[in-house]
């Protein structure tokens, strides 16, 4: 790649993937969430491994990064179901704002004093997030460090 493309692509990929923690973070309160935020932070890393190739890219993601990472999202997802199926009998129920009153006990831990209030909706768009994130950039890797052979019959 240019030299020019280079010096701006690393910039540019922070900008992104701020742009992409920004809507995760704002998920609840505004459109967008963890789906879109991920596959912006994903972009950005993308984007410096394009640029730069896979081995001197800003960005290492190790497999192990990665794995931790995927692992982390999705038992956060299944946790924070099952939290809502522990307290109120339904996988996913918003236990912070409980609008059926169904678990008081529980409440006042995913509850801030906020008229923004989401209850555990922030939290899933984190760990959605995390995931999509990772899925997205090991789907790319894959086909960056794929090398092709050529078939002879």
């Amino acid at each position: 790649m240019s030299t020019i493309l280079k010096i701006f692509a690393f910039p540019a990929a922070i900008f992104i993937m701020c742009l992409g923690i920004l809507t995760v973070l704002g998920g609840h309160i505004t459109p967008g969430g963890g789906f879109q935020g991920g596959a912006m932070v994903a972009a950005g890393f993308i984007f410096c491994a394009v640029v730069y190739g896979i081995e001197k890219s800003p960005f290492q993601f190790s497999h192990e990064f990665m794995s931790a990472m995927e692992s982390i999202g999705a038992l956060g997802y299944v946790g924070l179901g099952l939290c809502g199926l522990l307290f109120s009998g339904f996988f996913l129920y918003n236990l912070g704002v409980d609008l059926y009153g169904v678990s008081q006990a529980v409440s006042g831990f995913f509850n801030y004093p906020d008229p923004t209030d989401a209850g555990i909706i922030p939290y899933l768009n984190i760990v959605v997030g995390l995931k999509v994130m990772v899925g997205l950039s090991a789907i790319v890797i894959t086909f960056m460090e794929f090398r092709g052979e050529e078939v002879t019959e």
